[in-house]
C-alpha cells in the first residue's frame, strides 16, 4: 500500500511540472537515439524515435539473468524546468519476455522465486527525465518504471532507470 501511494505521489508531482512547462513550445534536440538501459529488471539496448515533437516511440530489449524481454513504450514529453535539452516525459506500454527458473519475481527481493522458466507479459508506464548534453550527441535519462505482471501474477512493482544514448 505504501509503494503505490509513494507513486500516486511522484507521478502527481512529475505531472505538475509537466504541465507548467508545457505552455512553451518544445522541440526535441533530436529525432532518433540509440543507447543503454539499466534498470531495476533488466538491462540493455535501447532505441528512441520521435514521431513528431512531442510524440515518442522507444523500445528496449532487456536481458536479465537466464532471460530476456522486450518491452515498447509510447510517451509524450515536454521541457521541463524552462532548461533547453531537459525533457519530462511519461507514457505507457507493454512487455513480453521469458525467464528461467531461480530468478526473483519481483524487484524488492522478497524472496519469491520463480520454479520453473515463465513467459512474461504486462502492462508497463514510464515517467521521467531526460537530459541532452550542450554541444554533444549524448543523451542521459532517469525514469521510474512501474510494471504489472500478469502472466506470473497478477502483481505491481516499480523499478528506477538510467539511460545513456547516443543521439541522431
Amino acid at each position: 500500500m505504501k509503494k503505490a501511494i509513494y507513486s500516486l505521489l511522484i507521478i502527481s508531482t512529475l505531472l505538475l511540472i509537466g504541465k507548467t512547462s508545457s505552455a512553451q513550445d518544445y522541440k526535441p534536440n533530436y529525432q532518433f537515439a540509440l543507447g543503454l538501459k539499466f534498470g531495476g529488471y533488466e538491462n540493455g539496448i535501447s532505441g528512441k524515435y520521435f514521431m513528431n515533437s512531442t510524440t515518442s516511440l522507444e523500445g528496449l530489449v532487456g536481458f536479465r539473468s537466464h532471460g530476456l524481454v522486450f518491452t515498447g513504450l509510447y510517451e509524450i514529453n515536454q521541457q521541463a524546468f524552462s532548461v533547453e535539452g531537459f525533457r519530462f516525459y511519461y507514457g505507457f506500454g507493454a512487455h513480453i519476455g521469458a525467464v528461467g527458473a531461480g530468478v526473483y519475481k519481483r524487484f524488492n527481493g522478497d524472496n519469491e522465486l520463480y520454479n520453473n522458466s515463465q513467459i512474461l507479459l504486462g502492462a508497463d508506464g514510464v515517467i521521467g527525465l531526460e537530459y541532452v548534453i550542450p554541444k554533444s550527441p549524448i543523451a542521459v535519462s532517469l525514469d521510474l518504471n512501474p510494471r504489472i505482471e500478469l502472466a506470473t501474477g497478477p502483481f505491481f512493482d516499480i523499478a528506477p532507470g538510467l539511460g545513456v544514448k547516443y543521439t541522431f
